[in-house]
């Protein structure tokens, strides 16, 4: 059956009226708890400027099944669904119950206005979202003077859409499996100190060369003759941003495809390496060129993304809030020399897990993208209710 058809079955006859949300829900202020009555042993998650749990606590103030709405902090203006009682904070608006909307059915119509919401918070001090944004959010009710079919109508909608969340779910569980797996064989295959190899401190088989510094001036978001992509830390960070181009500056800041990079500044970046992209780096980076057979490229990249070396370089950039690894640091790191086959064994290995769990194209994160927006489609479409009459005819 056609998109099309379907809506028509499922709508058919069907009275849609838009109505504020304040007209069929209340919106409900949590109340704060100081950090000394939470506890991870007790019962009831606490809610508070985000999705994730502050803690725990002994009671509830909200049933399951609620919609929440956070309306303090970074956070403010996401809209969120505990399946279980909780506890709100005053950092976490909830949608009082009404027996003429499916719970559930609202969560999907909020989630369609989660970017205005974010819009329209106050950033002055601490973010904060209004509950008369909120309460003027139109929200379609079905069937507004048969209450029975149109909470069937509600319950059918949500049937549909929750079969999409489960199976994004269950792929989403698949991959941190896949993860997890890929990193305990990774982990395994590149542990070499109860091994009989040679070791040499990376300073003796690779020279480093920083890249360069460009005023944003003097960078394009356009390909040019004589011009190469400039690459910052955003273009390895980031599968979506805009590429930018400079004036070619000479091979000595040139990237080729697989050569190694390492980012050299910042608290979560420093000490992350890179293979992917081809063209001039930011001065924030370093290129790793090796000045040995011994060893390959490919092997180096996998034994310097163990998150031990990462987080020793990480660590050892520095106490302020801006990291910077030195090249007598980077050169001090100890890396094993197996075999040129062994190399090749280990890398052929992680190469099939990697393309199984962190490929754009290949692999599961491909399925769930595809699966997101297949739900973000029908979401849309199964809420996007014909207009009355007479509000086509105004």
């Amino acid at each position: 059956m056609s998109d099309l058809s379907f809506m028509e079955k499922l709508m058919d006859g069907v009275e849609v009226e838009l109505k504020e949300l304040g007209e069929v829900s209340k919106v409900l202020r949590g109340k704060r708890l100081t950090k000394s009555q939470l506890s991870e042993e007790a019962k009831f998650p606490v809610f508070h400027g985000g999705l994730e749990p502050l803690g725990h606590y002994t009671e509830s103030n909200r049933l399951a099944n609620s919609v929440m709405i956070i309306n303090v902090g970074a956070s403010a203006g996401t809209v969120g669904y505990s399946w279980v009682d909780f506890w709100s904070s005053d950092g976490c608006f909830c949608l009082e119950h009404n027996e003429a909307l499916n719970n559930r059915f609202l969560y999907f119509a909020l989630i369609g206005y989660q970017s205005l919401l974010r819009s329209k918070v106050r950033v002055a001090g601490i973010p904060t979202l209004d509950a008369i944004v909120i309460n003027k959010l139109k929200i379609p009710i079905p069937c507004p003077d048969n209450p029975e079919k149109s909470l069937a109508i509600q319950a059918e909608i949500v049937r549909i859409l929750d079969s999409f969340t489960e199976l994004t779910a269950e792929l989403t569980a698949e991959l941190t499996a896949r993860k997890k797996q890929y990193n305990y064989y990774r982990d395994k295959l590149l542990k070499f100190e109860e091994r009989d190899v040679e070791w040499k401190t990376l300073g003796t088989i690779a020279t480093f060369s920083q890249g360069i510094q460009v005023d944003v001036s003097n960078q394009f978001p356009e390909q040019q003759e004589d011009f190469v992509r400039f690459l910052r830390i955003v273009d390895f960070v980031k599968n979506d941003e805009t590429p930018r181009y400079i004036k070619n500056p000479g091979q000595r800041y040139l990237k080729g495809d697989g050569e190694l990079v390492m980012i050299r500044y910042g608290a979560s970046a420093a000490g992350k390496v890179f293979l992917k992209h081809s063209g001039a780096i930011a001065n924030n980076m370093f290129k790793i060129n090796l000045t040995t057979d011994l060893i390959t490229t490919k092997f180096l990249y996998a034994f310097l993304s163990l998150p031990s070396i990462y987080s020793n370089l990480n660590s050892n950039g520095g106490t302020s809030t801006m990291p910077a690894i030195t090249f007598g640091q980077i050169g001090a790191v100890n890396i094993p020399i197996p075999s040129l086959e062994e190399q090749a064994r280990i890398v052929a290995i992680l190469d099939k897990f990697d393309a199984l769990t962190n490929s754009i194209t290949e692999g599961l994160p491909r399925e769930i993208e595809l699966r997101q927006k297949q739900y973000e489609y029908y979401r849309d479409l199964l809420l996007s209710f014909p207009k009355p009459e007479d509000e086509e005819a105004a």
